[in-house]
C-alpha cells in the first residue's frame, strides 16, 4: 500500500488503545509501519535495483524482529527520560507486521518467506492506493479534530478520537474481507469461460480503484493471453477482452530471456506479455521487450525490458525503463 495509508493505519493503531499500554505509541507505530519501505534507497543504484530489492527482506516475516529493533532504537534516540524498550518492541512488531498485511493484499505482492524462499505471495484483493480506505482513515484523522473545535466554542470536552479509530480499523477489516470474497467471484467467472475455444490454463484478476465489483480479468491459453473489463453485477462475456498472442519466434525469446536484465526482471514480473519488432539497422536485428500485464496493457506499461537482438541473436544491447510504451 502507499504510505499515507501505512502512516495512517499506524496511528490509527495507536489512538485505538496501544498508547495506552506503551508511551510513544503513535510514534513506533508510525515509524514501523513504514521502516519496511526503506528498501527505496535502493533506488539510488538504478531502477532494475530497486525493483530486485522492493518489498524483499524488508517485507520479510524473518526480518519482522529485526525491522521493528531498528524502529525502537530510532525512537529511543529522539526520546528523554525511562524508555520501556520490551513494550516498545512488540508495538513497534505490531506496525510491521500490519505493513506486512497491508501490501500482502493487494496485486503487486510480497516474498514473506525471505530469505528461504522468493516466492511471492499476494491475495490481489486491494489496489496499491486505496481511496475507500484513505478516505476513511482521513475521516478517522479529521472528525476528532473538528469535534474537538466545536466542542471549545460549546465548552464542552472533545474525546481522544478512540471511537473513530476502531470504526476505521473495524471498515479496514470488513472493507478488505468483502474484497477477498469479491476476488474469489471474479476467478471463478474468469474459470468457468472459454477463450478462443480453449479452456484457460491460468487466470487471474485485479481490482479496479475506485469500484468493488469492477476487476480486470486475466486468462492465458497455450499461444495467447487475454484482458477483460469484468463487471461482477453484470454477466461475463469472455469474447470482448483484447487478445495478445505470443510470438512464434521462440529462438529469440529464449536469447532475450538469458539476458541478466531479462532474468532480474523475471524475478517479479508474473504475467508477461512479449513483443519482437524487426529493425532496419542492423540488417536482420530484433527488438524484444516485455512488460507485465498487471500494471497496465500494452501500448503502455510500467516496467519494460528491451533487447535488442542482431540477426544471429546475440545480444546488442539491453535495459529496463519504468513507464514507457512498448514500441511499435
Amino acid at each position: 500500500m502507499d504510505n499515507a495509508t501505512h502512516t495512517l493505519t499506524g496511528a490509527m493503531l495507536a489512538r485505538v488503545g496501544v498508547d495506552r499500554w506503551c508511551p510513544r505509541a503513535a510514534w513506533l507505530l508510525m515509524i514501523a509501519s513504514n521502516l519496511p519501505d526503506a528498501d527505496i534507497v535502493t533506488r539510488i543504484e538504478d531502477s532494475l535495483t530497486y525493483l530486485d530489492y522492493h518489498r524483499h527482506l524488508t517485507h520479510a516475516v524473518a526480518m519482522s524482529p529485526l525491522v521493528a529493533i531498528a524502529t525502537v532504537l530510532l525512537v529511543r534516540v529522539f526520546s528523554k527520560g525511562a524508555f520501556p524498550y520490551v513494550r516498545s518492541f512488540f508495538v513497534a512488531l505490531l506496525g510491521v507486521f500490519a505493513h506486512l498485511a497491508f501490501d500482502a493484499t493487494n496485486m503487486y505482492g510480497i516474498r514473506l518467506a525471505l530469505p528461504g524462499s522468493a516466492k511471492w505471495y499476494e491475495l490481489d484483493a486491494l489496489p496499491v492506493v486505496d481511496p475507500w480506505i484513505m478516505a476513511v482513515l482521513l475521516l478517522a484523522v479529521a472528525a476528532p479534530f473538528l469535534s474537538r473545535l466545536i466542542n471549545s466554542e460549546i465548552g464542552s470536552k472533545g474525546g481522544p478520537g478512540r471511537g473513530w479509530a476502531a470504526f476505521a480499523l473495524s471498515f479496514i477489516l470488513l472493507y478488505t474481507g468483502a474484497r477477498v470474497v469479491l476476488h474469489g467471484r471474479a476467478i471463478a467467472a474468469l474459470e468457468s469461460r472459454m477463450y478462443l475455444g480453449e479452456e484457460p490454463r491460468l487466470v487471474a484478476a485485479w481490482p479496479a480503484p475506485f469500484n468493488p465489483f469492477h476487476w480486470t480479468g486475466y486468462a492465458e491459453g497455450k499461444n495467447f493471453q487475454t484482458l477483460h473489463t469484468l463487471d461482477l453485477n453484470e454477466e461475463f462475456d469472455p469474447v470482448a477482452g483484447r487478445v495478445f498472442y505470443k510470438p512464434d519466434n521462440t529462438a529469440a525469446l529464449d536469447a532475450a530471456r538469458k539476458t541478466v536484465t531479462m532474468e532480474r526482471f523475471f524475478h517479479f514480473a508474473q504475467y508477461p506479455v512479449w513483443r519482437i519488432v524487426p529493425l532496419a539497422e542492423p540488417q536482420g536485428a530484433l527488438r524484444v521487450q516485455a512488460g507485465d500485464l498487471r500494471f497496465g496493457a500494452p501500448p503502455n506499461l510500467r516496467f519494460v525490458v528491451t533487447v535488442v537482438l542482431d540477426r544471429n541473436l546475440q545480444v546488442l544491447s539491453e535495459k529496463f525503463e519504468f513507464g514507457i510504451s512498448l514500441r511499435p
